[in-house]
């Protein structure tokens, strides 16, 4: 019996197909964080509110909103993060500048609400002087109590337990802030830094004694008020030193004013949180 023969493969055929690896698709780019975007966009915008009196309300609305977005926005998928954590470090940030805004407003109102200590005032030859009413803008014409007729530097005023001197003032303490720390950054265009020197002692007896607080105020003149700034300034002057009674401390203040009127202004100066405005002149 003729046995049949094998199957040849012919050599031309198409070899079988070898297997592939599956394919994927390239990653797509990441979608914009939309939660993200609105939670920046907020807590920019709760700061700016909750740094004006009449609006902190709406700041302090927007910072909790903004903060739960973003929180919301950090556990979203496929989406970029960089917005969302921005605008949670924002919100947390904000929420400090809000609540410091916002003691002083009410240490303000307070203020306001109940009549001061009675100020009284030594001048730079050691005569006192009669005292000071409480609050400025009285009518008084007492020295130190209106911009019109201000004490002038070297004087010392006296409030509740504090007593305290301005003892001089530097209306173009630029080279002094530049020499005292590298990183401090020059004064803005058309400004000056003012520097003040000031003394307080604590007459008090509270055994635990008492920390400094004073405040420094530039009057410019037409009447804008403005803050110190925060620079490191030579020999500045501490808040944070407890002083017992009969001690004192002296230091420096500074204030970026304009610099064509730095002269000309007045300071308004504070012995205590709640206390009075008193009117030094500034040169």
């Amino acid at each position: 019996m003729t046995q049949p023969y094998p199957t040849q493969t012919s050599p031309l055929a198409d070899p079988a197909p070898a297997p592939q690896p599956p394919t994927t698709e390239p990653p797509a780019g990441k979608k914009r964080n939309t939660a993200g975007l609105i939670a920046l966009i907020l807590s920019v915008a709760g700061v700016i509110f909750s740094c004006i009196p009449g609006a902190m309300v709406i700041g302090w609305i927007l910072l909790p909103i903004s903060f739960i977005l973003a929180i919301v926005s950090l556990f979203m998928k496929d989406v970029g993060h960089g917005q969302g954590i921005t605008a949670l470090i924002v919100s947390i940030v904000g929420t400090f500048v809000a609540a410091f805004v916002f003691i002083f407003v009410l240490a303000d109102a307070v203020n306001d609400a109940f009549d001061p200590e009675t100020v009284n005032v030594a001048d730079p030859s050691g005569g006192v002087a009669a005292p000071v009413p409480g609050a400025e803008g009285t009518g008084s014409e007492e020295a130190g109590s209106s911009r019109a007729n201000p004490l002038a530097i070297g004087s010392t005023i006296q409030q509740g337990d504090w007593t305290v001197t301005v003892n001089s003032v530097n209306p173009d303490a630029n080279a002094a802030i530049a020499a005292a720390n590298p990183f401090n950054a020059a004064a803005p265009a058309g400004e000056t830094y003012l520097m003040v020197n000031i003394s307080a002692q604590y007459t008090g007896a509270n055994p635990a004694g008492a920390t400094p607080w004073v405040g420094v105020d530039y009057v410019t003149p037409a009447g804008n008020s403005i803050h110190p700034t925060t620079v490191v300034e030579p020999e500045p002057f501490n808040t944070l030193e407890t002083l017992y009674q009969g001690a004192s401390t002296s230091g420096n203040i500074t204030l970026s004013v304009p610099a064509d009127t730095a002269t000309e202004g007045t300071l308004a100066v504070s012995p205590t949180v709640f206390g009075s405005k008193v009117f030094f002149a500034a040169s």
